[in-house]
């Protein structure tokens, strides 16, 4: 598609990278929708198994190993700090979590004043 915003960033493009760190390169309130699937944290360690014994599959790549809740926490809160920001004032943000971290990122957005209008299930 034709057009760009400020500092000449295309419209209707993926930016890919630290999504803190890009969404920095972005004008104020220039952001209709942020679409999220942070790391969920899930702090495995070892094999995780069912109750009849079956090995469940989790995350245990690198992107997933934040660290503390404390590390999990500066983390949350700079992305959504520049999700803030970039959205319009009638911008919408969808995140995706597990029961390991949507609580904690739910805190966070009804601090910064974000509107939770429904969870999806």
């Amino acid at each position: 598609m034709s057009g760009s915003i400020k500092n000449s960033i295309p419209v209707d493009v993926v930016l890919e990278g630290d999504c803190a760190e890009v969404m920095k390169s972005l004008p104020d309130e220039s952001v209709d929708l942020v679409f999220a699937d942070p790391p969920y944290n899930l702090q495995l360690s070892g094999e995780l198994h069912r109750p009849d014994n079956s090995r469940v599959d989790g995350v245990d790549n690198d992107w997933d190993q934040i660290g503390d809740f404390d590390a999990y926490d500066l983390f949350s809160s700079a992305w959504l700090q520049q999700a803030r920001r970039v959205l319009k004032p009638n911008g919408a943000l969808w995140t995706i979590g597990s029961y390991h971290n949507i609580f904690r990122v739910g805190a966070f957005l009804q601090d910064m004043g974000f509107w939770i209008l429904n969870d999806v299930i």
